[in-house]
Parts: structure tokens; sequence; C-alpha cells
């Protein structure tokens, strides 16, 4: 066999190796947060595959309308970005504020804020991490387990939509 014949080959095995790796792992269409529930179900195929418990604002009923408010806010958004933290393990940034909640703050009169986060609870020894329990801690974040945050980062690439309901 010649040389190109082989290369063909081993690119043609590679193709169909990595379509087949795409085709059993899972989609993610959606992330969708029930703040009413504290409940955060990953979504995949119209299926719920995953639900986390979450923690929300301090100040969880209602939509967030400006910066220090403490309220998680709600609509629909997506994961742009993510980084490694060292005050709440991993984070995946919202596109927190849409044009939407711009449109509404700037009506107003106020800052939307920004910053809106999924992450993990803080690496503090004063507070480890079951001190924060059933709590609504965050300045309006949505925060899981460091654990469940880890599975989170590995399951959901940037890019994924999130709805947040009341």
């Amino acid at each position: 066999m010649c040389l190109h014949a082989l290369l063909l080959l081993a690119l043609l095995g590679a193709i169909s190796v990595s379509g087949a790796a795409q085709a059993d792992g899972a989609r993610i269409d959606k992330v969708l947060i029930l703040k009413q529930e504290r409940r955060l179900d990953i979504i995949s195929g119209g299926e719920i595959i995953r639900t986390y418990r979450v923690a929300l604002g301090r100040q969880p009923v209602g939509h967030k309308q400006e910066v220090g408010d403490q309220r998680t806010p709600e609509g629909i958004y997506t994961i742009d970005w993510r980084h490694k933290s060292a005050d709440f393990n991993l984070g995946m940034h919202l596109d927190y504020p849409n044009l939407k909640d711009k449109t509404s703050a700037y009506k107003r009169g106020v800052d939307p804020g920004g910053m809106i986060m999924i992450h993990g609870t803080p690496i503090d020894e004063e507070y480890p991490e079951w001190y924060f329990e059933g709590l609504d801690w965050t300045n309006g974040c949505i925060a899981l387990t460091n654990q469940e945050m880890r599975a989170l980062w590995e399951l959901v690439p940037d890019g994924t939509l999130v709805e947040i309901k009341p």
C-alpha cells in the first residue's frame, strides 16, 4: 500500500473516531434554573440529565433590577466565558445584562449591574462548604457545591443557553 493511501486511511479513521466520541457524549441544549425551587437542570435532547440544588442572591424573589440589589436575574442568557477563581472555585459567566435588562435599567436611570456567574462555594477555612448549605448567600449569582460545579464545568460548554425562571 502506498504512503498516500495509508495517510488517507489514518485520516478517515481519525474522523470516524472523533465523530463516534461526539455521538456518545450528551449534547447539552440548555441549563434551566428554577429560582423558587432552588434547582438547576441540565437538559440534553429535551430531557433533564442532571439536577442540582442551588443557592441564589440574598434577595431571591424578583428579577435583578440594579447593581447591589442582591437579586438573581430572570430571563434568557448565555454562558459566555469561564474562569478558575481563588475565591469561588470554578465560575461560568452569564451575559447579563442582556438588551432587555439594559433598556429597563436605562429607562429607570440605574446601573443594571453585571458579573452574574454560576460558581462554586468559597474556599475559606473560616466558612467551610457545609456552612452555605440551604442558604441564599450570593450577591445575585447562582452557586453550587464545588463538586457539583466541577461536574457542571465538564458537561456544559461556553455558548450554552441558560434560562432563569422565577
